[in-house]
């Protein structure tokens, strides 16, 4: 962990002084969370705490090494998603990927993103298909985007490239079909916004599926919803975690050091043994420690 440096470095709005910091770098980067989705909607619609920059891997070391030049304080946070840089009270989440490991950021964000002016300066923006594949897997007891999914798919629908959505969620699809179901559900009045043949799909996937035998691996896919509620899941009832490889993109000691960051208040987790075993118990502890610090700061 870098802390700040001279606070003065970092002069005027913060988040401003990350995004030129980056751009003077020349590093490529894309505006995600709150500001886009207030881009997107056309409505500042809540209180914009963080700024969320997102980046291909290989360019998240030298993003961290621009931000602690310009004054901040940084860390890699969760080495396989996620760094952290802040100055005083204000926060800049350097994102790469998703905490399941399943929402990677590559080139596609970027040949499909749009420009915008932020703070002044001319920035992209996440697109809102990889808005919605990354927000549409947070459900956690303490967190659930389906709001926003809801909003952008209101909002976007009319612009989204559908087809490139539905391939964005690949085997995972049944999580986008259950949005759109949901949002049939929220928006009565505006169930047509959803394009009738991206339901039938869904709907003859379902059916197809439902005609066959169940797989006879028992996995959970749970894990890629909820970091915590699915736990006893893999820990006591024998079900495979669907983060790990060689299913998913995790390594035992990845996912250990995810879990172990989980806020105990929302967590009830059953005594057993651990996800990723001994071998990253004490990497695990120190990245929660930090999370709680990092918490703490928010």
């Amino acid at each position: 962990m870098s802390e700040p440096q001279d606070a003065v470095i970092v002069r005027g709005d913060p988040h401003r002084a990350a995004i030129t910091a980056l751009e003077a770098a020349g590093i490529p980067f894309l505006v995600g969370g709150a500001y886009a989705m207030q881009a997107h909607l056309g409505v500042i619609f809540r209180e914009v705490k963080d700024l969320d920059l997102f980046l291909r891997k290989q360019h998240v070391e030298a993003a961290l090494e621009a931000l602690r030049g310009a004054g901040y304080g940084t860390e890699l946070t969760f080495p396989h998603w996620l760094g952290k840089a802040w100055v005083g009270d204000e926060f800049i989440d350097v994102i790469f990927s998703s905490g399941n490991g399943v929402v990677s950021v590559d080139d596609e964000w970027f040949l499909h993103a749009k420009a915008t002016e932020l703070f002044g300066v001319q920035v992209l923006l996440c697109p809102p298909e990889e808005g919605i594949w990354a927000r549409a897997f947070v459900m956690e007891r303490e967190r659930y985007d389906g709001a926003d999914v809801a909003h952008m798919l209101r909002s976007c629908s009319g612009t989204l490239d559908w087809e490139r959505l539905v391939a964005r969620f690949g085997p995972h699809w049944r999580v986008l079909f259950a949005h759109l179901v949901l949002f049939g559900f929220i928006y009565p009045s505006e169930r047509d916004r959803v394009p009738r043949w991206v339901m039938e799909r869904f709907a003859a996937q379902i059916l197809e599926e439902s005609a066959s035998v169940p797989p006879e691996d028992r996995v959970c896919q749970g894990t890629l919803l909820s970091r915590a509620q699915f736990l006893i899941d893999v820990q006591r009832w024998g079900y495979a975690d669907a983060r790990l490889q060689p299913r998913g993109t995790l390594t035992g000691e990845q996912a250990e050091i995810w879990t172990s960051a989980i806020d105990e208040k929302e967590a009830v987790r059953p005594v057993a043994a651990s996800v990723g075993g001994a071998r990253g118990a004490g990497t695990a502890r120190a990245a929660a420690q930090r999370g709680a610090a990092s918490s703490e700061r928010r």
